[in-house]
């Protein structure tokens, strides 16, 4: 995912975060400034549902303009199939999730 709350701003004319923070303000949502930066800055570790929602009604927008999907990113991280192994090479890796777990309530 890619974040991309300044952009969204910029083309609502907001430019400065402390302008945003204001606006959030006024609409119910107070930030403090390290959170600010961070939000306008980079990308988020988390963000609140109820937040997300204060933002979009702010912006004006949908959380799909803030939240942009990077298929690419995930196909890229994702394991690549073991080849035919050959003589000498290493095993492959089994994964074992889940293992020794009791099982839930019936």
């Amino acid at each position: 995912m890619r974040w991309n709350l300044r952009m969204v701003a910029a083309e609502r004319g907001i430019w400065k975060s402390t302008e945003l923070r204001r606006r959030l303000a006024d609409a119910g949502l107070e930030i403090s400034a390290g959170k600010m930066s961070g939000l306008w800055a980079g990308t988020p570790t988390t963000v609140r549902l109820e937040d997300l929602d204060v933002i979009c009604s702010v912006l004006d927008c949908s959380p799909t303009e803030l939240l942009i999907c990077e298929p690419e990113k995930v196909e890229a991280a994702r394991p690549k199939k073991a080849q035919a192994s050959s003589a000498g090479s290493a095993p492959a890796v089994v994964h074992r999730l889940g293992r020794n777990r009791s099982k839930p309530p019936a």
